[in-house]
């Protein structure tokens, strides 16, 4: 006590010092957040440098075109006539002069090939010396390129632009999107523009708008809280110091360690605030309560009993949120191994500032407890009626209590299995012009993502023959039949045109090495966007349109394509390459489940060592915490019902969810087990722990549903529902701690 007494007037001595250079780091901190803030929702975020997948990925880039494009829809007049083509060959020049694209591809620089004398030509797809008559036939012959260059009743053309690859192109990646909508708006007041890039580019801006957001409104709601829940107001200025502080630090840090945010991290400011007044609430009420019960006693010695009071559930709460965070760093998810470190990093200093704060600001207050009041209070609730009703409640129904509770306990359970793990790429996206774009493009165009397939033969041979020809056939209209794929387009699209305008080229009587230079000089530089084959003529490409979808429809299309290989190659001979972003983006699933798995676990494990150690019996710990195992069952039963599947939002609620759920249960243990009635049976221990910390229960329960709601406002779909699971899950928390726990322990604790 002596030596807790020593540090209190050490840190009232040097506050003057303390305080000047909190406000040093906030200042240096602040200039930092907002000259170096910055966000960054790219591909790397979400797979280390060294996952397969994601080097897969990469060297697909470099071989065969990125597949990060950019696709405008221009609405014109005629989308065959020969002004608006001349525009279309105006823009190339101006995107193609810019050092991050690797090439566009239009009407305007599409080519059809030709044969004569025994040689295959390449013209223009657009000339504009044929009738409008004449093209049209023309793009009939050629549905599954055309189709992608003008829309069916040619209204809108069609502008690709296709990026150098990911790794060279991620440092001007905000400044990229601007850059070309700036060069389109010179020519075209009216366009509609998607693609991976953009919706990268809306990603930042709504996590940057939303973080912002949350902050501000984060501040405005604890504040209103505060004066309903802190016993005067002149407790409030303490409290909101011991918010802003940490998580102005902890920014400071992330940007001067030269991080950005994400759609993960952005959440951190929320939480970390919610955390903090949750501490500080309970520190306030002990400080407040002691006061009244000690009205003699020096401050030091009034500062020195909160301190003792609540350092040891403070810390355990302080220990179970941060294994819960720390988890995360399990993760094979970078975005999540940051999100965990730096929260856990921000608890730790949230931990320490509070009690700092609080110290200096209670040094400074003179303060009349039995005259103090909150600001704002609702009269016809009575705080202490409602507890001394639960006590009474929770001792005469404690079996009927304890068989309900363990009922939705078990459903909850059995709910967990039936929780869909999916992640939708648009519930990634807000409403906006973004998000209008891409509706609007792809119900013209049957999609904006690109797929590339490469068949390629086993022992390096030329794929040019006609066996291999045929087979090819085969697998092209079988792409073409599926749902989920549009436009795919091969050498075999190229085949059947030839096939019509010249039949004589693919006779039953032609030579294969006819077969094979006729074909080869099809994959002509002119049409370098759509890559039809390997330089060594070994590989054959396909290129597929898809859709904005869910993670499980993207597994489909994976899973569909591979069977439809199988079923058409014999795989000894031919082998099947699948690239592009929507195979790594489809492997989330697996990511997910696996975060959930290892993090849940973990943090399960180090919870229960944690309330082991603090509670020093294991029956009285196990009783303890099948409390906190209920608030995640119900959250399990209420995705499964609502239909809100596991994504990459959610996939970090578990572990969290488990943290938060045992910060109160500590303090309520905490003081069940120092009762000053220790020597009586555990329903008088109960019942007068419930009388010391059920405000502060309340109290922070409140501040963190309205935090996490605010969470829930996003406008942002998979955010906004990990908003309001967390709300729920808290909210459901509480219930526990002050039914299900209070029956268990007078029930079974002896």
């Amino acid at each position: 006590m002596n030596r807790l007494k020593n540090i209190i007037r050490l840190i009232i001595k040097f506050r003057i010092a303390t305080i000047v250079i909190l406000g040093v780091l906030m200042a240096f901190a602040g200039h930092q957040t907002l000259n170096k803030l910055s966000v960054d929702n790219s591909l790397s975020i979400w797979f280390l440098d060294d996952d397969p997948s994601y080097k897969a990925y990469i060297d697909f880039q470099e071989n065969f075109g990125s597949d990060e494009i950019f696709i405008a829809m221009l609405p014109v007049k005629n989308a065959i006539g020969e002004t608006e083509v001349n525009d279309l060959k105006n823009l190339h020049k101006a995107i193609d002069a810019l050092p991050y694209v690797k090439t566009t591809f239009s009407l305007a620089k599409a080519k059809y090939p030709t044969y004569a004398n025994n040689k295959i030509n390449f013209d223009d797809l657009y000339n504009p010396k044929r009738s409008d008559k004449g093209l049209k036939s023309l793009f009939s012959k050629l549905p599954d390129i055309t189709s992608q260059l003008v829309t069916k009743d040619y209204r809108n053309q069609f502008f690709y632009i296709q990026m150098k690859p990911t790794p060279t192109i991620e440092e001007k990646r905000q400044d990229i999107a601007v850059e070309i909508r700036s060069v389109i708006d010179k020519s075209y007041s009216n366009y509609y523009l998607t693609g991976p890039p953009v919706l990268n580019e809306a990603y930042s801006k709504g996590i940057y708008k939303e973080s912002l957001t949350f902050g501000i409104l984060t501040v405005l709601v604890i504040t209103i809280l505060l004066l309903f829940l802190l016993p005067s107001k002149r407790y409030l200025f303490i409290a909101l110091l011991s918010v802003a502080v940490p998580v102005s630090l902890l920014f400071g840090l992330i940007t001067s360690m030269g991080f950005a945010l994400n759609m993960i991290s952005m959440l951190i400011p929320t939480i970390l605030m919610v955390y903090s007044v949750s501490d500080a609430v309970h520190i306030i009420n002990i400080y407040h309560k002691e006061g009244l019960d000690n009205e003699n006693v020096s401050r030091i010695d009034l500062l020195a009993i909160t301190l003792r009071r609540s350092f040891t559930p403070c810390f355990y709460t302080t220990l179970t949120t941060f294994v819960g965070y720390f988890a995360l760093y399990l993760s094979p998810l970078p975005a999540f191994k940051n999100m965990g470190v730096f929260t856990c990093i921000g608890l730790v200093m949230s931990f320490i500032l509070v009690y700092v704060i609080t110290i200096i600001g209670f040094s400074f207050m003179n303060l009349n407890f039995k005259k103090a009041k909150p600001v704002l209070s609702i009269k016809s609730i009575s705080q202490s009626k409602f507890i001394d009703w639960l006590n009474g409640f929770t001792t005469t129904y404690t079996t009927s209590i304890i068989v309900v509770f363990t009922a939705i306990l078990l459903f909850g359970t059995y709910s967990i299995f039936q929780v869909d793990i999916d992640t939708n790429s648009r519930d990634l996206l807000a409403e906006g012009q973004a998000k209008q774009d891409l509706r609007t493009v792809e119900i013209e165009l049957g999609g904006s993502n690109r797929l590339q397939l490469n068949i390629s033969t086993a022992n390096g041979s030329t794929i040019l023959n006609k066996d291999a020809i045929k087979k090819l056939k085969t697998f092209h209209n079988k792409l073409q039949k599926n749902p989920l794929i549009s436009s795919p387009v091969s050498v075999i699209s190229i085949k059947s045109f030839l096939e019509k305008r010249t039949p004589v080229l693919f006779q039953s009587n032609v030579s294969e090495e006819k077969l094979k230079n006729t074909l080869s000089e099809v994959d002509a530089n002119e049409n370098s966007f759509f890559k039809l084959f390997s330089e060594d003529l070994s590989t054959a490409g396909f290129t597929l349109t898809l859709m904005e979808m869910r993670t499980s429809e993207l597994e489909q299309v994976l899973n569909d394509i591979k069977r439809d290989f199988e079923s058409t190659f014999n795989t000894d001979d031919y082998n099947l390459q699948i690239n592009g972003f929507a195979v790594v983006f489809s492997q989330l699933n697996n990511f997910i489940l696996e975060t959930q798995f290892k993090s849940f676990f973990a943090a399960f494990f180090v919870a229960f060592l944690c309330l082991l150690i603090f509670i020093k019996r294991l029956r009285t710990t196990i009783l303890v915490l099948i409390p906190n195992l209920l608030p995640l069952t119900v959250l399990a039963i209420f995705m499964s019902l609502l239909g809100i599947p596991l994504d990459v939002s959610t996939a970090m609620i578990t572990p969290i969810m488990l943290g938060i759920a045992m910060d109160d249960t500590i303090h309520l243990v905490y003081k069940y087990k120092k009762s000053k009635a220790i020597d009586g049976s555990p329903i008088t221990r109960m019942d007068n722990a419930m009388r010391y910390t059920g405000g502060a229960l309340f109290s922070t329960t409140i501040a963190l549903v309205g935090g996490f709601l605010i969470i829930a406002s996003s406008a942002t779909p998979s955010v906004r529902d990990f908003g309001l699971l967390c709300a729920v899950t808290v909210a459901i928390a509480l219930i526990t701690d002050i039914f299900y726990l209070p029956a268990l322990l007078k029930r079974f604790d002896k």
